[in-house]
């Protein structure tokens, strides 16, 4: 049996058998989408983010290596996939036609896409989006024309995918529920002795015990000295009495995740590593009554920078103080569609939701990493995952 006639055996029985949301829901986010296309001038988008393929047809799997697009016209949705795929095409995705080609055969991508793309003049791509093989479009250019081609197509699916719909913020709720079950399990067994590896494993323990699917990020956990090196994972430390323990977990629920980090310490806080957590108390404060319709994430970054100036000589902060979150696949769950940081001039609307990375590190000593997934109101910043936004003693 070929690929071919496994897609048509799956299709009689288990088509569409595990779409994530009712097709309804895809029927309106494709409205949306071709709504715009059609104020542009597009007549096709050609998609290779798996997220953004998600969003528009459900299709997800593991396996996000791969050469893998969708074809979204005003009439048509085409997804082509690689033979391994099959499976999860057929059962996960609301599309009308699947083009299949054989894994190892990489050159069988382009006659087919090619055909499909031909009768289009103005075909949107995502010139920074993930899964854009420089090989696929420059053959796909060779023999269509690179005239075709508008760099545009991110930009329009991002302006779309920033702003949650009701579904989309019922899954980011039951992530943060599921999230802070691995936060609460993995904080309880903190004590010195113990390596950073158990924490982390009793996290992942308690996260896919508690719902969660794969996730776009494994649980990040360090402690002391190495917390002030940023983007580190566990790595078998020995956690020291009275060290920080830096956690940062998000689970993964219909591929949404909202994330939370927390600190603990393995015995008592010192004065220092308070006053450090009341600095992200206060940028935590100063960015959810700067997150309101109309105002933009440039004046909130500005604002929340103005909080942290006097401490900036001697703690490191990455700049941005919050990346919008949704459906993601590995190797990340940073949606990407916006961040609020100096400079970005795109304005907060309602139903946006963004983790607040509020992770301060002393260089060469400790951090102390505080956060929530906080969603845009009329009112303000509204957090859709609980922290106390206490230092966590474990005597």
């Amino acid at each position: 049996m070929d690929h071919h006639a496994y897609r048509r055996a799956l299709s009689g029985s288990l088509q569409g058998a595990e779409l994530p949301f009712p097709v309804g829901e895809f029927t309106m986010r494709l409205s949306r989408v071709r709504a715009v296309m059609q104020a542009t001038g597009l007549d096709a988008l050609l998609l290779t983010d798996p997220a953004d393929i998600f969003y528009l047809t459900g299709y997800h799997t593991f396996e996000v290596s791969v050469h893998t697009c969708l074809v979204v016209s005003n009439d048509r949705l085409v997804l082509q996939v690689p033979s391994i795929e099959t499976g999860p095409a057929v059962v996960t995705a609301a599309v009308d036609e699947i083009l299949g080609y054989r894994w190892e055969g990489i050159d069988e991508v382009i006659a087919p896409l090619a055909d499909t793309l031909a009768s289009y003049r103005h075909i949107g791509l995502d010139i920074y989006g993930a899964g854009l093989r420089h090989a696929v479009i420059r053959e796909l250019q060779a023999r269509l024309g690179a005239e075709r081609f508008d760099d545009g197509g991110g930009a329009l699916l991002d302006g779309i995918r920033i702003v949650k719909t009701p579904a989309e913020l019922d899954c980011l709720r039951e992530s943060a529920r599921i999230t802070s079950e691995g936060l609460r399990a993995a904080e309880a067994i903190i004590a010195p002795g113990i390596t950073d590896n158990d924490v982390a494993a009793e996290g992942a323990r308690a996260l896919l015990a508690a719902g969660s699917e794969f996730m776009s990020l494994q649980p990040i956990v360090t402690t002391g000295q190495r917390i002030s090196i940023i983007h580190v994972n566990h790595k078998r430390t020995v956690i020291e009495r009275d060290d920080p323990v830096f956690l940062e977990f998000g689970s993964a629920y219909q591929r949404y995740t909202a994330p939370m980090m927390r600190t603990a310490v393995a015995g008592r806080a010192s004065d220092e590593m308070q006053r450090v957590r009341d600095i992200c108390r206060a940028l935590y404060e100063t960015l959810v009554d700067e997150m309101r319709p109309g105002n933009t994430f440039d004046a909130a970054a500005r604002a929340a920078n103005a909080v942290l100036a006097p401490h900036a000589s001697g703690i490191f902060h990455s700049g941005v103080f919050g990346y919008a979150v949704g459906a993601q696949f590995p190797p990340s769950w940073v949606e990407g569609t916006g961040f609020i940081a100096q400079g970005q001039r795109r304005e907060f609307e309602a139903d946006m939701v963004f983790h607040l990375p509020l992770c301060l590190r002393l260089p060469g000593q400790w951090g102390i990493g505080i956060s929530d997934t906080v969603r845009v109101t009329p009112d303000g910043g509204e957090p859709l995952t609980d922290n106390d936004w206490q230092l966590n003693e474990r005597q």
